[in-house]
């Protein structure tokens, strides 16, 4: 059956050893859809990102541009504007019929963390072949804050899927009637559209921007940061705002959107042609986000926003990034915001939970 592989298969797969893992999975690393990938022990500074290609590994490729070695196991700094390479804990064994895609975890999103899993062969980030058998690394640049990490945090994750199980315009539309996807019309043209919200309901805050000069963020620091040490608020009263270029920003979407339990669903670009900036969408969209048998009633989606190369104005209602909906092969035993930690329930206008709450 064709779809995107749930938790309980995931275990599975554990077991059978086609994922391999260099020490026990914790509590929570596999979510409704997907594994956290952990931080191993050794990390390299490079030149310069790269992709290994055909017939080259990691490894080989890190001679050619390893700058120096970094033991990750008593917490080091990985510098804003550097590129590091990280051994992951887990490593793949995987069998003909399923394929791979990883992306950066909401948080590591939210901290503007430009985070790609790289293979050995590999031609593509975060896009891993049917039957890959190797280790996972991950290529890390921070690129508003200088970050404090350890063996085992958890920046990626990896979804698993057999065959083709992306909903066409029609299917989604169908599931909209029946599920009601998002609480308001729906904008589906190669996914579902989403918009910028800049005209909140109450006072007139529309997001943070990242401030250029900050201290280090340790990243097993939970609701610890005062925000206004590292954001600027971004307020507006006319439904617009101008972005600068090279500044990033969080901003949220204007719908509130609902993944049901029997599909999973992942953020993509809408058109580059739109305008001079990037939603950096980080991720996955977990069954049971914004379910009600989750506990939510839709939950609005945080942008992860970064200005080109000219200022541009972003209006109210602007479409920004689409929802590409996936339907799970079964449906998870547990879904996002139900008996696991999710921090983003139910979500407005939030910074990565390493920011006391505003």
């Amino acid at each position: 059956m064709h779809g995107v592989i749930p938790s309980q298969k995931i275990a599975q797969m554990i077991d059978a050893g086609q994922i391999t893992l260099q020490a026990p999975a914790l509590s929570g690393q596999i979510q409704p859809a997907s594994l956290d990938l952990r931080l191993g022990q050794k990390a390299w500074r490079v030149r310069a990102s790269f992709l290994p290609g055909k017939g080259r590994s990691v490894a080989q490729r890190l001679q050619d541009f390893e700058m120096h070695q970094i033991d990750l196991g008593p917490g080091a700094v990985l510098e804003k504007g550097c590129v590091y390479v990280v051994e992951l804990q887990e490593g793949l064994a995987l069998p003909g019929d399923i394929q791979a895609v990883a992306n950066a975890k909401s948080s590591t999103g939210r901290l503007d963390l430009l985070t790609r899993v790289i293979t050995d062969d590999g031609t593509e980030f975060d896009r891993i072949p049917q039957g890959y058998s190797g280790p996972l690394y991950a290529e890390i640049c921070p690129r508003s804050f200088s970050v404090l990490v350890r063996p085992g945090q958890r920046l990626n994750q990896i979804r698993f899927r057999m065959g083709h199980a992306v909903l066409d315009d029609e299917a989604l539309r169908a599931l909209h009637t029946q599920e009601t996807l998002v609480d308001g019309p729906a904008v589906i043209d190669g996914g579902l559209g989403f918009s910028v919200d800049l005209q909140p309901a109450n006072g007139t805050l529309v997001g943070y921007r990242a401030k250029p000069h900050t201290g280090v963020i340790d990243l097993d620091k939970i609701g610890h940061y005062d925000p206004a040490d590292y954001w600027e608020e971004i307020h507006s009263k006319t439904g617009q705002i101008i972005l600068d270029p090279g500044a990033f920003y969080i901003l949220v979407s204007r719908e509130a959107v609902h993944i049901p339990p029997q599909y999973a669903a992942e953020m993509a670009p809408f058109l580059a042609m739109v305008g001079e900036f990037r939603v950096h969408y980080a991720g996955f969209f977990d069954p049971g986000f914004g379910h009600q048998n989750a506990g939510g009633a839709g939950s609005r989606g945080v942008l992860e926003v970064r200005c080109h190369e000219s200022p541009f104005v972003l209006e109210h209602g602007q479409v920004v990034g689409r929802l590409v909906y996936e339907r799970m092969t079964d449906v998870p035993e547990t879904l996002y915001g139900q008996e696991i930690a999710s921090n983003y329930q139910g979500q407005g206008l939030k910074l990565s939970k390493h920011f006391k709450a505003v």
